[in-house]
């Protein structure tokens, strides 16, 4: 068995494993801060970004590269279409996979990029949440970056990597980086995905069973659980034991696993998610007092329900219940109102409300008296109507390159009474706000991050008890931002991998179920050669289809008139008149039987334990031990041949 790992963002996996002939993937993530690297696309034409003087390389300047590259704010940007960074398609070709399982929407966004225009025909499993909220996601980015387009696409950038500044000069792989694709591709990647409920299980081509289990993380996200009759493997990403609304973790279909492979902790270990909640209402509200408003970059879902829940709560315990809240996306109608239908993937708390009845979420009461608008742009119809200030604004994207994001930090800017509240942990804030310096509206970084930190993986991990731990290399040093934090040493074996490794997992394969046909189950007559031990011949043939074994009757020969009688028997003829021997020799009617083939004057010799017979007239001896039998002849071949007949009559078969 054999694992690849295609990216290097733990917070994005991408892996592959081989097994049995099968090639699975587990997750597709994506990238995104590659988009860091590009200018923000405004809705409307920025005199800012659009005088920016070119960036010249002090050697080796190729003339055509004019205009690719802006410098901005002491930094240098491309100034084109955002990219972003695929999983490695050298490593293994995408149109052999035979199986992607995703386990939450977050890491599904390279989808597209694997399932279209690469000759995928494989299969892709997910719930019915990733794959609906995953729907979402894809097409809100691809409304982004169309919605702002750019004139041309720069290239030239990439040729001269080592002419540039950092971060540009350390670009992995830029020149795999990809535009977006199209909402037709997004279309048809989600047409590939099967829709799974938690604990179903999918026979997978009949080499595993393929169970999700909830990990806890967000709405449909799954663990995967690959099972055979001899071998567990299972693959733990983006798990959470906090309680949070969606389903808790399901430990348990997790344990005693022969190899257990777990990515996607926490990007801020540091932190405490609730701490972070608090933080970010009392700024909220401190904005407000000041006659501020506040802007949340945030996904269209996930964690922003929780905030609309908190946030709403909080002022209207400080009295600020007045305060208009909008949330600003191409899918925010959708995406509220989804959430809405999906009891059967939420905590038992939120499902008892529906059972009640009642909202599981607070956001659609809020719809109802006002609180909480929602747009798909700031040019929608009846924003410029509804929309005052002071305000909390939710809107995308969190990296600020793209989106309606974009618009609002333009305008509010240079008014130091705003805010900008970063609550996504996927993008370095610092990184973010670069192109848009100087800045006077006050920044605020609260990541709330509900995955794994490493304290619970470590105790979940000794609960679990695998044989097996295979994590990301990185996990076992120590946090740039706390040297005490990494994965412990379990008792059992630990095996790392980096980002274009491939390598070998301890899981063999030793033993495989077989079936056999009804009609040859009749046929089996069982012989006991012992107290409770039975046995029986079985002749079949072995038929292998789809990874599952058979063993079916053999096929009656039809001899044809004009086929000879002497022809040669067939490899099912001679099968069927094996036998099998067994049993303990009776000396005495080995001697008799010798006798009656014609064998005279034989003299037994009893010395010790062992007995012999010595056959004085043919020159030969027949030792018998406990559990060997030998001839010892010193004339003809054949009479050798013919006591070990004489001998097997002797003996019980099957």
């Amino acid at each position: 068995m054999r694992l690849y790992c295609l990216s290097g963002d733990l917070a994005k996996p991408c892996y592959i494993i081989t097994f049995k002939g099968l090639r699975i993937m587990l997750d597709c993530g994506l990238t995104e801060q590659t988009v860091l690297n590009f200018l923000p696309l405004p809705f409307v034409q920025s005199l800012k970004w659009s005088n920016l003087p070119n960036f010249v390389p002090s050697r080796d300047h190729d003339p055509q590269m004019d205009g690719e590259l802006k410098d901005c704010c002491g930094r240098v940007f491309v100034d084109s279409t955002p990219e972003f960074n695929l999983p490695m398609d050298k490593m293994l070709d995408f149109s052999e996979v035979d199986v992607i399982l995703i386990s939450n929407y977050l890491n599904m966004l390279a989808l597209p990029y694997i399932t279209e225009n690469t000759g995928f025909k494989g299969k892709v499993y997910a719930t019915e949440p990733t794959l609906q909220i995953g729907r979402f996601f894809l097409e809100e980015l691809v409304d982004y970056i169309e919605v702002s387009p750019k004139a041309c696409t720069a290239r030239l950038w990439k040729e001269k990597l080592h002419l540039l500044p950092s971060p540009l000069s350390e670009a992995f792989r830029a020149k795999k980086w990809r535009t977006i694709f199209s909402l037709k591709d997004v279309q048809g990647s989600l047409s590939k995905v099967t829709i799974m409920g938690y604990d179903e299980k999918l026979d997978i081509l009949g080499a595993f069973i393929a169970t999700p289990v909830s990990s806890g993380y967000c709405l449909g996200s799954s663990n995967w659980v690959l099972s055979t009759a001899h071998e567990k493997i299972c693959y733990v990403s983006g798990s959470s034991t906090l309680t949070t609304h969606p389903r808790p973790i399901n430990q348990s279909a997790l344990k005693h696993a022969d190899v257990l492979i777990m990515t996607g902790l926490t990007q801020a270990p540091t932190v405490n998610p609730d701490t972070k909640l608090g933080e970010l209402c009392m700024n909220v509200a401190l904005t407000i007092r000041n006659n501020g408003s506040a802007l949340i970059p945030c996904y269209p879902s996930g964690v922003v329900y929780d905030l609309f829940e908190c946030l709403t709560q909080n002022l209207e315990n400080a009295g600020l219940n007045n305060v208009p809240m909008f949330f600003i996306s191409p899918v925010a109608d959708s995406s509220l109102a989804y959430s809405n239908i999906l009891a059967e993937w939420l905590s038992s708390a939120k499902q008892n409300k529906v059972y009640l009845p009642d909202d599981p979420f607070p956001h659609a009461f809020y719809l109802r008296n006002n609180k909480l608008k929602h747009y798909n742009h700031v040019f929608s119809e009846g924003f410029s109507k509804d929309f005052r200030q002071p305000c909390v604004v939710f809107c995308g994207h969190p990296s600020l390159r793209f989106g309606d994001a974009v618009h609002f930090i333009e305008m509010w800017g240079n008014n130091p009474n705003n805010s900008i509240i970063f609550t996504e942990p996927d993008f370095p804030y610092l990184q973010v706000l670069a192109p848009f310096q100087p800045l006077a509206m006050k920044a605020f970084y609260c990541p709330i991050d509900t995955s794994l930190n490493y304290q619970q993986a470590n105790k979940l991990i000794k609960e679990l008890k695998p044989n097996v731990l295979v994590i990301p290399e990185a996990y076992t040093k120590p946090h740039p931002s706390a040297p005490n934090l990494f994965i412990e040493q379990p008792d059992k074996k630990i095996i790392t991998f980096k980002c274009g490794e491939i390598i070998r997992l301890p899981l063999k394969r030793k033993l495989d179920r077989i079936y056999i046909t009804s009609e040859l189950a009749q046929k089996i007559s069982p012989k006991e050669v012992a107290a409770g031990v039975t046995f029986s011949t079985l002749t079949g043939v072995l038929q292998v289809k789809d990874k599952v074994h058979c063993i079916q009757p053999c096929a009656d020969s039809i001899k044809d008139e004009t086929t000879s009688s002497n022809s040669a028997p067939t490899k099912e003829d001679v099968l069927k008149n094996v036998k099998y021997e067994y049993g303990s020799i009776d000396v005495d009617a080995v001697m008799k039987r010798l006798t009656q083939d014609g064998f005279s004057n034989i003299k037994l010799d009893r010395t010790g334990g062992a007995l012999t017979l010595n056959l004085v007239n043919e020159d030969t001896v027949i030792k018998f031990e406990d559990n060997e039998t030998h001839i010892i002849c010193g004339g003809k071949p054949t009479t050798r041949l013919k006591l070990r007949d004489t001998i097997m009559k002797c003996l019980q078969s099957f």
